[in-house]
């Protein structure tokens, strides 16, 4: 597993529930509470222990925490800023979903998300696919559907679906693609003062 996800776990448990929970996380895995290097892989067996322990600790079950960790990834300001390129309305952002693990291979070229496929399933219903071998980006991604969909002022309804294999779904219904003011956001970055 690549270290920028194990690190971003870390990061979670620690802005979100405190650095001694992260420390006890560690520690109940069996790892060094210094956490994470972004940059180096690590074994999938590696992260497995994190989220059980961290899931243990916190008493969720490990679907919850995934999608947790979905939503805090979109507030990570880098990160927003990728995924906002995907286009001016949540509509536009969803159907650019399946272009998302080739801009990340932009910035890291070494990090493998799952290949996603986005299918419509009705009127403003869709399906996202997501393919890999590791489990759990269903979650992952459930968690950045919700809160793209805020950023946007989409009212959307998000549901895991069930994991088959290697494939994991997300049902996403599109409510209201302008139910409320969606956050600032702007090409170009703003100028430093």
């Amino acid at each position: 597993m690549h270290g920028l996800v194990n690190r971003s776990i870390q990061c979670f448990l620690r802005d979100t529930y405190g650095p001694d929970v992260w420390a006890g996380v560690a520690v109940d895995a069996g790892f060094d509470p210094q956490g994470f290097e972004a940059l180096e892989l690590y074994d999938a067996a590696v992260t497995d222990a994190v989220l059980f322990a961290a899931a243990r600790r916190l008493d969720k079950p490990r679907e919850v925490l995934l999608e947790d960790v979905g939503i805090y990834l979109v507030g990570v300001e880098p990160l927003r800023r990728l995924l906002r390129f995907g286009g001016e309305s949540y509509e536009d952002f969803l159907h650019s979903l399946d272009e998302l693990p080739d801009r990340v291979h932009l910035a890291v070229s070494d990090l493998e998300l799952p290949a996603l496929a986005l299918d419509a399933t009705g009127p403003s219903r869709y399906r996202l696919c997501c393919v890999g071998p590791q489990p759990g980006f269903g979650f992952v991604f459930a968690g950045i559907l919700r809160a793209m969909a805020d950023d946007y002022g989409a009212l959307a309804l998000i549901e895991p679906g069930e994991a088959a294999g290697e494939l994991e779904t997300v049902a996403i219904e599109l409510l209201d693609s302008s139910f409320a003011a969606g956050r600032d956001f702007a090409l170009a970055l703003p100028e430093a003062r």
